[in-house]
């Protein structure tokens, strides 16, 4: 007598895909369900997972959750600028989402675990956990738990007739979503090493970018980008459509050292053109509208956001606290920003809003609306105790 029904999340790739019979050699489940759920993959790779998924397990679900994502992922992480030592976010953002929606079709099957294809070095294992483990149902991970490396899974995938694309010389591993796409694994994981030009699908090196600069008006409400160019575009559509604009002037990569939830540095390479742009476009605009106290406070808020994201944490209270902050910051953030692509930079040309709290009368030097003699007492006042110590200093002959 087996273990029953377990529910794979299944991408289609090499960690997931020699999974399905591990979890029956090894862990003695009679049936194993996979479960693929588009985020915003290219096509071709949902087709993928939903081809294998039908041929190698016992029965399979592809999930469309790409409006869902936007939604209540991907706009969050605008209105919170959401960065991880200074690269958009992405694959964090979509984990948790995946997972919970494993977890329904977990509960539909009556199955009472979850498997997945994380490493034990990576940070995806904790944030499936932590949302499997939420859901009162256990984890199963054969890559972790067995302690696999690279080749051994090729081998394996090869004995067992396992269609994969990784190959020992070009082992990449690559996520993507329609948010952001990251890929290592291989030679990349040697920080000297140059990656060659074939990892990248979303961006062309600038060098190979047009020689003529793009404009681009992107419009705001409640925080969000809502039109391009003045057409109005739902979320999605808007990300897709400016992720080939500003892809086909290599904007929005990152080659850099991470540091894992786990302590460990990884080197990792990134594309998202779409979030460079629209995050470049919306802290300017909060710059504009937000006071000077609200700034200084929203980046705290901002990282503490951000960090609980990265780690997947989507239930911790204080996620929910700061996104209720946050969303009322957001209520003043509209308006419009113009932008310029050039050669992998994205540059913003101007910026006006009906929520502007900037007043060029007041500012301008030309404008007499402030008498300038005002200013006479502020600063008469202003460094005050710092000019006393200064006093204080000369006197004892310092």
């Amino acid at each position: 007598m087996g273990k029953g029904t377990i529910v794979l999340a299944y991408s289609g790739g090499l960690d997931t895909s020699i999974c399905i019979p591990l979890l029956k050699e090894r862990y003695g489940y009679d049936c194993v369900v996979t479960v693929a759920v588009n985020v915003g993959q290219r096509d071709e790779e949902i087709d993928v997972a939903t081809e294998k998924g039908k041929k190698l397990a016992d029965r399979h679900y592809t999930i469309d959750a790409r409006e869902k994502f936007v939604k209540d992922h991907i706009f969050p992480a605008i209105k919170a600028n959401g960065s991880y030592e200074g690269y958009p976010m992405g694959t964090s953002l979509a984990r948790p989402l995946i997972a919970e929606e494993v977890v329904k079709i977990a509960k539909k099957e009556g199955a009472t675990a979850i498997g997945h294809g994380c490493t034990g070095k990576g940070n995806d294992q904790l944030r499936f956990d932590f949302i499997i483990r939420g859901a009162g149902l256990e984890v199963v991970a054969p890559i972790r738990e067995l302690n696999l490396t690279r080749d051994w899974e090729i081998d394996y995938a090869k004995k067992h007739k396992i269609p994969v694309p990784v190959k020992k010389d070009k082992p990449w591993s690559m996520d993507e979503n329609c948010w952001s796409r990251s890929i290592e694994g291989g030679e990349l994981e040697n920080p000297a090493y140059h990656p060659p030009e074939e990892i990248y699908l979303w961006t062309v090196s600038p060098e190979k970018a047009p020689a003529k600069p793009e404009k681009l008006t992107m419009v705001f409400k409640d925080g969000v980008p809502v039109a391009l160019n003045g057409k109005k575009m739902p979320g999605y559509a808007l990300i897709q459509k400016l992720n080939q604009m500003a892809g086909k002037h290599g904007i929005g990569r990152n080659d850099m050292i991470e540091d894992r939830i786990l302590g460990l540095k990884a080197r990792e390479n990134y594309e998202h053109p779409a979030a460079t742009v629209i995050l470049t476009a919306h802290r300017d605009l909060e710059a504009l509208v937000l006071t000077r106290q609200e700034l200084v406070f929203k980046r705290m808020v901002d990282d503490k956001w951000s960090e609980l994201a990265y780690k997947g944490l989507v239930y911790e209270p204080l996620y929910n606290a700061l996104n209720a902050f946050i969303d009322t910051t957001q209520q003043r953030v509209n308006g419009k920003v113009d932008l310029e692509f050039f050669k992998g930079s994205v540059r913003v040309l101007g910026r006006s809003s009906p929520c502007a709290i900037y007043s060029s009368d007041l500012v301008s030097f030309d404008s007499a609306s402030i008498d300038q003699c005002h200013a006479i007492g502020v600063s008469y006042y202003f460094g005050i105790q710092a000019r006393m110590v200064k006093q204080l200093q000369k006197k004892k002959g310092r």
